[in-house]
């Protein structure tokens, strides 16, 4: 009897488990897997999921996925909405995930032209490259480490169209063709030089093939840090691309541009399960395999919550077959020991090719420059190949070599990095040598002086394209002409140049114009940035071309002294230009005066014509601008400031600060209301602070209102050590003046009584 209700009590229970098993494996999703990638070498990632979520409808994100992305939260518009309000919950949440969980975590992106925030489309181009150079920043300081950057997202022609807004801040289409995109790279590898930066595009893996290995190309052999480039992958089976067209279109890439991969947003929109697996299959496989892939990450895992219907890969809460065989492969010994160009998945060697010139005549010498660097290795020597011939080795930074062309046509340069460790690492380029003849050389063999003034139209000699392209050499090689014919949009001239004092300059440009908004910047393309030289500077309507007026634009780049090849760039044209003046900005003594518009460096305001000379104009609350002062005679001051204004509340702050970088407050200017711009009143006052001997930094910072700032002259009312006398009647000492003269008891001023320095007032 025992026996009988024991066996029915255990056929009972029996049955209920398998029914609470059963009702589990319907109700509750499977968590117990562990990521689906165990390759160390290459990730299988993903995004966040709804309002930045990682776990998501109790599935963990770390039971599938080894790399995270955020969908939205690190775009601009979802971080800075309001300009100077950053917010960065979501994206913390995947970049903590990522930490916590120790799988790499990429920013998606920088430089977009969609999802900015709105109130940039009301900025100049100017402000419009501050404000990209404060959204670095704001992120550097929030991520100093990041490890994996999509810094410029969909730039290829018409995938976006706002992508002007972003072109023409960061310098247009400039010498290479796309200046502004390496710009943006340079100014990511700036903040982050141990980052793998990525230059991400949509679908090129099946249109638009060659237009991206030109772009991803011409940012490689431009010497552009950039690392990899990222292949969308979005919805294929919508856009027909086949098994054939997606390898060759791999193969072709891959050839032409010999850089690291990522396939950065993968999906597959397929309502019927087998359907979706079949593509899955068929594409995942060639990807991963692949031996220049570095990662796959997928658009999306929950169907419904990603950017396209029936992408996903979990629906109703169960795995979608794609999903499962996902993980079946994932197993394979083909995926766990597939090779990856970043063992560790992290970056090893930043290395990047550097000529002087995309583009030379033959006969040029052409200097080739190897920026090379190792995170945790040492590096024994570079060698630089010219095809398959071998240029030079170098032991010793910098790596500098050159290559004098002798023939025609394209010719690829290979750089391989021996470390000494014996690890070989390679990096690849590629310039032109064109048929002409005519060799580069200063204009009549002549190498301006700076400071000093050179004329527009006497650019340097050689063939177009390589010192000069968008204009005509039958007009503007001859003294004086070059305002016969208006400038075209994208030329660019050089000229050679030979700076003889280190320093800050200005540029005085003599320019004309019939019509409004044109522009130009002058930049340098160095061996280590693409250096913007002035803003883009906006030229006015004069009146006709040949009624001149000068522009006066600070150089807000250091010039050392030595030779230097400066680029005019024509951002927007129509407009003449006939001289270029260089002046070495001055160091102020004080006591004397500040010319305002002889800033080393601000923030805001410009450089405004008046009737004897310049001034600092339109300067606005928080606008700020800095002079180099060198203060001869300690002691007390009062200043006299020569201001116009056309509104009440004007005001601005004046700092002094030493090398320390310590600031010392000389107190506020209240500017009056002068009823014009144009009308200037000298507004004076005491300074309470004592004035320190030596070379100081003067810091001008407007606190309200618009004012316009002609000069501030700085007077030496009591120098240090010179003692106040109000009553002498108690000294019958003699009293002399400086020149050794006797004065009477009536004489006030400074006398020199028993040896010292008094003041009687």
């Amino acid at each position: 009897m025992y026996y009988f209700i024991k066996r029915v009590f255990t056929k009972t229970m029996q049955r209920r488990i398998k029914i609470c098993l059963l009702l589990a494996a319907i109700l509750l999703p499977a968590t117990s897997f562990a990521q689906l990638s165990s390759n160390p070498d290459k990730f299988m990632g993903n995004i966040t999921t709804g309002n930045s979520n990682m776990d998501f409808n109790g599935f963990k994100f770390s039971d599938y996925w080894n790399q995270v992305t955020p969908e939205n939260a690190t775009k601009w518009e979802s971080v800075e909405g309001t300009r100077g309000q950053y917010n960065w919950g979501g994206a913390d949440n995947a970049y903590t995930y990522a930490k916590s969980h120790n799988f790499p975590f990429k920013f998606h992106c920088f430089v977009w032209g969609s999802q900015f925030p709105k109130w940039i489309k009301d900025l100049s181009p100017s402000e419009r490259y501050k404000a990209i150079g404060e959204w670095m920043d704001a992120a550097k300081n929030h991520y100093p480490d990041l490890q994996l950057i999509d810094v410029v997202n969909e730039a290829m022609n018409g995938h976006q169209g706002d992508t002007y807004l972003m072109q023409e801040a960061l310098g247009g289409n400039g010498k290479t063709g796309y200046d502004w995109l390496i710009k943006a790279f340079e100014m990511a590898h700036e903040r982050w030089p141990d980052a793998i930066l990525i230059y991400n595009d949509y679908n090129v893996l099946q249109w638009g093939v060659n237009e991206f290995i030109g772009l991803v190309g011409t940012l490689r052999d431009a010497g552009a840090p950039i690392d990899a480039y990222g292949c969308q992958a979005h919805h294929f089976t919508l856009n027909n691309c086949s098994q054939s067209t997606l390898k060759n279109n791999l193969s072709t890439i891959q050839n032409g541009l010999k850089m690291p991969m990522y396939i950065t947003e993968y999906d597959i929109s397929f309502a019927n399960d087998a359907d979706q697996e079949k593509r899955y299959k068929e594409q995942i496989p060639l990807f991963w395999e692949a031996d220049y892939c570095a990662g796959i990450t997928l658009w999306g895992w929950f169907v419904g919550n990603t950017w396209a219907d029936n992408t996903g890969l979990i629906k109703n809460g169960q795995e979608r077959s794609a999903l499962k065989w996902l993980r079946e492969y994932m197993a394979t010994d083909a995926a766990k020991n597939a090779k990856s160009p970043y063992p560790g998945m992290k970056k090893e060697a930043s290395i990047f090719i550097r000529p002087t010139a995309l583009k030379v005549a033959k006969g040029d010498v052409l200097p080739i420059y190897v920026r090379a660097s190792m995170a945790t290795k040492t590096i024994e020597k570079v060698d630089l190949y010219v095809g398959s011939e071998l240029i030079a080795t170098m032991t010793e930074a910098p790596y500098l070599a050159e290559y004098t062309a002798t023939t025609s046509g394209y010719k690829d340069l290979k750089a391989v990095v021996t470390t000494t460790d014996g690890s070989t690492y390679e990096r690849y380029g590629r310039f032109q040598v064109l048929s002409s003849t005519t060799k580069r050389e200063p204009y009549n063999d002549i190498v301006p002086q700076l400071p000093g003034t050179i004329n527009a139209g006497e650019f340097d000699n050689g063939a177009s394209s390589v010192s000069y392209s968008g204009v005509s050499t039958t007009v503007y090689k001859s003294r004086d002409k070059f305002s016969t014919t208006a400038t075209q949009t994208g030329a660019w001239m050089e000229y050679t140049v030979d700076v003889t004092e280190d320093g800050l300059y200005t540029l005085e440009a003599e320019v004309a114009s019939t019509k409004e908004d044109g522009s130009f910047h002058l930049a340098e393309y160095t061996f280590d940035n693409l250096k913007f030289l002035t803003e883009f500077t906006t030229v006015p309507k004069t009146g006709s071309a040949n009624e001149f007026q000068i522009l006066r634009c600070p150089v807000t780049e250091y010039l050392t002294a030595g030779r230097h090849v400066l680029t005019l760039l024509v951002d927007n044209g129509g407009f003449y230009i006939k001289n270029l003046k260089f002046n070495l900005l001055p160091t102020f003594n004080l006591p004397g005066t500040v010319e305002a518009e002889d800033m080393v460096k601000s923030e805001g305001g410009n450089i405004i014509s008046i009737p004897n000379g310049f001034a600092l104009g339109n300067l606005t609350t928080n606008n700020w601008a800095e002079y180099s002062v060198n203060v001869t005679q300690a002691g007390k001051y009062s200043y006299e400031a020569t201001v116009s204004s056309d509104v009440a509340g004007t005001k601005f702050n004046m700092y002094l600060i030493d090398a320390k970088g310590d600031s010392k407050s000389l107190g506020m200017v209240k500017v009056p209301n002068t009823g014009s711009k144009d009308v200037y009143q000298a507004k004076a006052g005491n300074i309470r602070e004592n004035f320190s001997e030596g070379l100081l930094t003067l810091r001008i910072v407007a606190t309200g209102g618009n004012c316009n700032i002609d000069n501030i002259k700085f007077t030496c009312t009591e120098p240090a050590g010179i003692s106040d006398v109000m009553n002498d009647n108690t000294s019958d000492a003699p009293a002399y003046n400086l020149m050794g003269v006797p004065v009477n008891a009536n004489y006030r001023g400074i006398v020199i009584k028993n040896g010292r320095k008094v003041v009687v007032k």
